[in-house]
């Protein structure tokens, strides 16, 4: 056969992926707070965005007239026809220009390291020590001493020599909120350029610092330590914090030969053990956790239906300022400047339109899983239906990547309680004589109710017995899948239970 050139027009159809779209499918997966934080950075970036602080009316899905029925827009959004796309292979979905993590810089990164820190910087107060300029002054006073600050005070008065305090800094340090050490010792003397048997002195000061079982490096030196300060530490308690797992399995007769005592000596250090604290650095002042803000609101309206919205706390208002571009448009003189204006304005609208269709999609996807699950809303996780994302994506006339991407880092506040939006989605399990199938989630529920109606070593169920009691309610499940949530749940053997019952009676 010849080889040749020659040239052929062919026509097709395809999608090309553009940096606005990879944003918009970005911004669909990202949590409020990650929004957030790109928000901010692009507000920084371009200058014809600006935000919006006037009252807004929160978006909402006013139910229909059918009982529990939510009504969903119809309206088919063009990103789905994207992550269908994506979904295919045609495309690469996942945009690697834009890290709103990176682009998140400023006064706020260094007031929450200074706020860690547990420090004042003076120079941020109005006259150069106005205390009255700083709001935080007296918050700052007011708040209880962390686990490091409190070591530290008790570092300046132990009378160590200054190479000894330096090694004892870098110690506490590495002290975690639980009161556990968190660096090796032997990194610590490389590190440091000193002997390891300098490093060792140093942590035994420091472990006899107040609270007691501070800077150990796991439960059984805590305990130990702990032991230790009431005197109360000999070669039988000894030799049961050796044996910690056979403590944990209750295997009383393993633990009277090794630590050598009768059944009364071992009940008094079990329950000494036990009065003992695993975390001692737990009681101390640490940064308050970070407040759950859910983005879809649900309640219940008077007539018995599902009413759904947003919350708008969490939803960034930016839009265009159309004054502004007109007057730089007319004073762009050059290429560039032109080109950096037109560009600026098709960003910023772009970013205000996916903005308004990430939040229409939420709603969207929101108010079907409300319908969907308006029996666990009702009656509780017993009722809680078998979902799946492809469920959801063919009521809503969507692809299942976009519910996915949706229900990611995504929360719904319920008259139950705040839920991620993808607890709602649960795997079935068949039901006997061909019944409507039962959700994996509500099962679990189940078998927990189960374990803690047991009062008795009579009323203990092994897991076949489980199985039994399930199917008789209608739930065909095998005992493998029973012991499966039984040790996802952290229950004990049947066993466990019955010698547990046994001590405690």
């Amino acid at each position: 056969m010849a080889l040749g050139h020659r040239l052929e027009l062919r026509q097709g159809q395809g999608l090309v992926i553009t940096p606005q779209l990879q944003q918009a499918i970005k911004l669909l997966q990202l949590s409020n707070l990650e929004l957030d934080a790109f928000v901010e950075a692009e507000l920084e970036r371009n200058p014809l965005l600006q935000r919006e602080d006037g009252p807004v009316e929160a978006e909402r899905a006013p139910p229909n007239e059918g009982e529990g029925d939510i009504e969903r827009p119809t309206e088919n959004l063009s990103l789905d026809a994207v992550s269908d796309s994506a979904a295919s292979g045609q495309m690469d979905a996942t945009p690697d220009d834009v890290s709103p993590g990176e682009r998140a810089t400023g006064d706020g990164a260094e007031a929450g390291a200074e706020q860690a820190g547990g420090q004042i910087d003076w120079s941020r107060t109005g006259g150069g020590g106005n205390f009255e300029s700083d709001d935080n002054y007296e918050g700052a006073l007011s708040r209880p001493p962390t686990l490091v600050e409190h070591l530290t005070e008790q570092l300046a008065v132990a009378g160590l020599s200054p190479a000894q305090n330096v090694v004892a800094g870098v110690l506490i340090d590495a002290v975690d909120e639980t009161g556990y050490l968190r660096a090796d010792i032997a990194e610590v003397a490389e590190r440091l350029g000193c002997a390891l048997d300098f490093v060792e002195g140093v942590l035994t000061v420091l472990q006899g610092f107040e609270p007691a079982g501070v800077m150990a490096r796991d439960v059984r030196e805590c305990l130990a330590l702990q032991l230790k300060d009431v005197n109360r530490y000999d070669p039988c308690m000894a030799a049961l914090l050796d044996n910690l797992d056979l403590l944990a399995k209750r295997d009383m007769a393993a633990l009277r030969k090794l630590c050598g005592v009768d059944d009364e000596d071992l009940r008094e250090m079990v329950a000494e053990i036990r009065a003992l604290t695993p975390r001692p650095g737990a009681a101390f002042h640490s940064d308050p956790p970070q407040t759950l803000v859910p983005d879809v609101h649900v309640r219940e309206t008077p007539g018995g239906l599902w009413h759904v919205e947003l919350n708008t706390d969490t939803l960034p208002r930016v839009l265009v300022d159309q004054r502004y571009h007109a007057r730089v448009s007319k004073g762009a003189r050059t290429d560039q400047e032109k080109t950096f204006v037109s560009d600026s304005f098709a960003t910023a609208n772009w970013l205000v339109k996916s903005l308004d269709q990430r939040a229409k999609t939420i709603l969207k996807v929101s108010s079907e899983i409300v319908r969907q699950q308006d029996g666990f809303l009702a009656y509780g996780v017993e009722h809680l239906r078998p979902l799946n994302l492809k469920t959801v994506a063919d009521a809503i006339g969507m692809h299942e990547s976009t519910v996915s991407r949706v229900t990611s880092n995504k929360y719904i506040a319920t008259p139950r309680g705040v839920f991620e939006l993808k607890y709602f989605f649960t795997s079935a399990i068949q039901a006997t004589e061909g019944g409507e199938a039962h959700s994996a989630a509500s099962v679990r529920h189940k078998i927990k109710g189960l374990v803690e109606a047991e009062r008795t070593e009579a009323d203990v169920h092994s897991d076949d017995r489980i199985v039994e009691i399930l199917k008789d309610s209608g739930v065909d499940i095998a005992r493998r899948t029973v012991a499966k949530y039984r040790e996802a749940l952290r229950i004990p053997s049947s066993v466990e239970r019955r010698r547990l019952i046994k001590e405690t009676a």
